[in-house]
Protein backbone atom coordinates (compact mmCIF):
# COMPACT_ATOMS: atom_id res chain seq x y z
CA UNK A 1 0.00 0.00 0.00
CA UNK A 2 3.27 2.47 1.06
CA UNK A 3 4.30 1.89 -2.60
CA UNK A 4 1.00 2.34 -4.15
CA UNK A 5 0.82 5.28 -2.45
CA UNK A 6 3.97 6.50 -2.94
CA UNK A 7 3.72 6.11 -6.87
CA UNK A 8 0.35 8.17 -6.61
CA UNK A 9 2.19 11.04 -4.88
CA UNK A 10 4.98 10.78 -7.59
CA UNK A 11 2.36 10.91 -10.60
CA UNK A 12 0.38 13.89 -8.92
CA UNK A 13 3.54 15.77 -8.61
CA UNK A 14 4.51 15.82 -12.30
CA UNK A 15 0.90 16.55 -12.75
CA UNK A 16 0.74 19.57 -11.11
CA UNK A 17 4.33 20.40 -12.20
CA UNK A 18 2.96 20.03 -15.95
CA UNK A 19 -0.03 21.86 -15.26
CA UNK A 20 2.12 24.83 -13.81
CA UNK A 21 4.80 24.85 -16.28
CA UNK A 22 2.13 24.95 -19.15
CA UNK A 23 0.24 27.65 -17.08
CA UNK A 24 3.18 29.84 -16.86
CA UNK A 25 4.23 28.84 -20.39
CA UNK A 26 0.92 30.16 -21.84
CA UNK A 27 1.54 33.47 -19.76
CA UNK A 28 5.30 33.85 -21.63
CA UNK A 29 3.83 33.39 -25.06
CA UNK A 30 0.94 35.80 -24.33
CA UNK A 31 3.13 38.81 -22.77
CA UNK A 32 5.70 37.74 -26.13
CA UNK A 33 2.52 38.34 -28.36
CA UNK A 34 1.73 41.83 -26.74
CA UNK A 35 5.60 42.96 -27.40
CA UNK A 36 6.40 41.57 -30.29
CA UNK A 37 5.34 42.21 -34.44
CA UNK A 38 6.20 39.14 -36.64
CA UNK A 39 6.85 39.41 -40.35
CA UNK A 40 5.98 36.03 -42.22
CA UNK A 41 6.65 35.25 -46.01
CA UNK A 42 4.85 32.30 -47.32
CA UNK A 43 6.43 30.34 -50.54
CA UNK A 44 4.27 29.07 -53.33
CA UNK A 45 5.17 25.61 -52.69
CA UNK A 46 8.63 23.45 -51.62
CA UNK A 47 10.12 23.74 -54.86
CA UNK A 48 13.81 25.10 -55.21
CA UNK A 49 12.58 27.64 -57.36
CA UNK A 50 9.57 28.85 -54.80
CA UNK A 51 11.50 28.70 -52.04
CA UNK A 52 14.39 30.83 -53.88
CA UNK A 53 11.45 33.44 -55.05
CA UNK A 54 10.67 33.37 -51.04
CA UNK A 55 13.65 34.42 -50.29
CA UNK A 56 14.29 37.52 -52.74
CA UNK A 57 10.60 38.96 -51.68
CA UNK A 58 11.93 38.65 -48.17
CA UNK A 59 15.45 40.41 -48.70
CA UNK A 60 13.63 42.99 -51.01
CA UNK A 61 11.01 43.99 -48.80
CA UNK A 62 13.39 44.00 -45.58
CA UNK A 63 15.93 46.02 -47.35
CA UNK A 64 12.43 48.38 -48.55
CA UNK A 65 12.00 48.41 -45.28
CA UNK A 66 14.84 49.36 -43.39
CA UNK A 67 15.10 52.50 -45.49
CA UNK A 68 11.04 53.28 -44.82
CA UNK A 69 9.98 52.13 -41.72
CA UNK A 70 10.97 54.84 -39.03
CA UNK A 71 12.75 54.38 -35.72
CA UNK A 72 9.83 52.85 -33.61
CA UNK A 73 9.81 53.28 -30.12
CA UNK A 74 6.83 50.72 -30.09
CA UNK A 75 5.56 47.34 -31.04
CA UNK A 76 2.10 49.54 -31.68
CA UNK A 77 3.86 52.00 -33.84
CA UNK A 78 5.09 49.57 -35.94
CA UNK A 79 2.32 48.06 -36.71
CA UNK A 80 0.70 51.03 -37.64
CA UNK A 81 3.26 51.76 -39.84
CA UNK A 82 2.83 48.07 -41.83
CA UNK A 83 -0.59 49.03 -41.92
CA UNK A 84 -0.03 52.00 -43.62
CA UNK A 85 2.04 51.01 -46.21
CA UNK A 86 0.66 47.21 -47.08
CA UNK A 87 -0.33 48.26 -50.70
CA UNK A 88 3.61 49.08 -50.84
CA UNK A 89 4.71 46.45 -49.59
CA UNK A 90 2.47 44.13 -51.61
CA UNK A 91 3.43 45.67 -54.87
CA UNK A 92 6.83 45.77 -54.36
CA UNK A 93 6.75 41.74 -53.48
CA UNK A 94 4.66 41.42 -56.51
CA UNK A 95 6.88 43.17 -58.57
CA UNK A 96 9.71 41.04 -57.82
CA UNK A 97 7.83 38.37 -58.08
CA UNK A 98 7.25 39.46 -61.72
CA UNK A 99 10.64 40.19 -62.05
CA UNK A 100 11.99 36.84 -61.58
CA UNK A 101 9.44 35.29 -64.22
CA UNK A 102 6.25 34.36 -61.95
CA UNK A 103 2.51 35.00 -62.64
CA UNK A 104 1.84 34.39 -58.77
CA UNK A 105 -0.36 36.53 -57.06
CA UNK A 106 1.02 38.11 -53.82
CA UNK A 107 -0.94 39.52 -50.72
CA UNK A 108 0.00 41.23 -47.90
CA UNK A 109 -2.00 41.78 -44.53
CA UNK A 110 -1.31 42.28 -41.01
CA UNK A 111 -2.97 39.37 -39.18
CA UNK A 112 -3.05 37.05 -36.12
CA UNK A 113 -1.17 33.86 -37.25
CA UNK A 114 -0.74 30.82 -35.54
CA UNK A 115 3.09 29.99 -34.71
CA UNK A 116 4.86 26.52 -34.29
CA UNK A 117 7.75 26.94 -32.03
CA UNK A 118 10.30 29.13 -33.15
CA UNK A 119 14.39 29.38 -32.32
CA UNK A 120 15.45 32.20 -34.26
CA UNK A 121 19.65 32.18 -33.59
CA UNK A 122 19.68 32.13 -30.29
CA UNK A 123 15.81 32.95 -29.22
CA UNK A 124 13.23 30.58 -28.89
CA UNK A 125 9.60 31.60 -29.09
CA UNK A 126 7.17 29.59 -27.82
CA UNK A 127 3.94 28.22 -29.98
CA UNK A 128 1.23 30.24 -30.16
CA UNK A 129 -0.70 33.23 -31.88
CA UNK A 130 1.22 35.95 -32.56
CA UNK A 131 -0.06 39.14 -34.96
CA UNK A 132 2.63 39.25 -38.07
CA UNK A 133 2.92 41.34 -41.30
CA UNK A 134 2.51 37.95 -43.60
CA UNK A 135 3.13 38.12 -47.33
CA UNK A 136 1.55 34.64 -48.89
CA UNK A 137 3.10 34.09 -52.68
CA UNK A 138 0.71 32.27 -54.81
CA UNK A 139 -1.20 29.26 -53.29
CA UNK A 140 1.38 29.71 -49.80
CA UNK A 141 1.80 26.43 -49.87
CA UNK A 142 5.52 25.84 -49.06
CA UNK A 143 7.75 26.54 -46.55
CA UNK A 144 7.63 29.89 -44.76
CA UNK A 145 10.45 32.12 -43.58
CA UNK A 146 10.06 34.52 -40.58
CA UNK A 147 11.75 37.16 -38.19
CA UNK A 148 10.53 39.57 -35.89
CA UNK A 149 10.10 43.25 -36.87
CA UNK A 150 9.87 44.79 -33.17
CA UNK A 151 12.12 44.67 -31.63
CA UNK A 152 14.35 44.22 -34.49
CA UNK A 153 15.31 40.59 -34.58
CA UNK A 154 15.89 39.91 -37.61
CA UNK A 155 18.64 38.13 -38.84
CA UNK A 156 22.05 40.45 -39.23
CA UNK A 157 24.09 37.32 -40.42
CA UNK A 158 21.37 34.52 -41.83
CA UNK A 159 24.30 32.25 -42.46
CA UNK A 160 24.83 31.69 -39.10
CA UNK A 161 21.91 33.29 -37.78
CA UNK A 162 22.97 35.97 -35.67
CA UNK A 163 20.29 38.18 -34.00
CA UNK A 164 21.23 41.88 -33.65
CA UNK A 165 22.29 42.91 -29.99
CA UNK A 166 20.39 46.29 -30.36
CA UNK A 167 17.15 43.81 -31.25
CA UNK A 168 17.94 41.79 -28.07
CA UNK A 169 18.53 44.93 -25.87
CA UNK A 170 15.23 46.28 -27.01
CA UNK A 171 13.27 43.00 -26.27
CA UNK A 172 14.76 42.63 -23.09
CA UNK A 173 13.66 45.83 -22.23
CA UNK A 174 9.89 44.82 -23.23
CA UNK A 175 9.92 41.94 -21.30
CA UNK A 176 9.53 41.00 -17.81
CA UNK A 177 13.06 39.53 -16.76
CA UNK A 178 12.20 36.02 -16.34
CA UNK A 179 10.39 35.75 -20.16
CA UNK A 180 13.55 37.18 -21.47
CA UNK A 181 15.40 34.75 -19.62
CA UNK A 182 12.88 31.94 -20.69
CA UNK A 183 13.00 33.08 -24.95
CA UNK A 184 16.75 33.14 -24.31
CA UNK A 185 17.12 29.87 -22.90
CA UNK A 186 19.17 27.31 -25.59
CA UNK A 187 17.97 23.68 -24.66
CA UNK A 188 14.78 22.12 -23.70
CA UNK A 189 16.34 20.49 -20.87
CA UNK A 190 16.92 24.21 -19.60
CA UNK A 191 13.67 25.29 -20.57
CA UNK A 192 12.31 22.22 -18.19
CA UNK A 193 13.98 23.15 -15.38
CA UNK A 194 13.43 27.20 -15.85
CA UNK A 195 10.15 26.99 -13.67
CA UNK A 196 11.26 24.56 -11.09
Amino acid sequence: MKKICAVVGILMSFFITGFIVNAKRNDMQEELAREVFRFHVLANSDSEKDQALKMKVKEEVITYMRQELPESDSVNTTKKWARDNLDEIAALAQQIVEEEGYDYPVTAEVTTCDFPDKTYGDITFPAGEYEALRIEIGQAKGQNWWCVLYPNLCFIDAVNAVVPDAGKKDLKEVLEEDTYEMVTTRTRFKIGWFFF
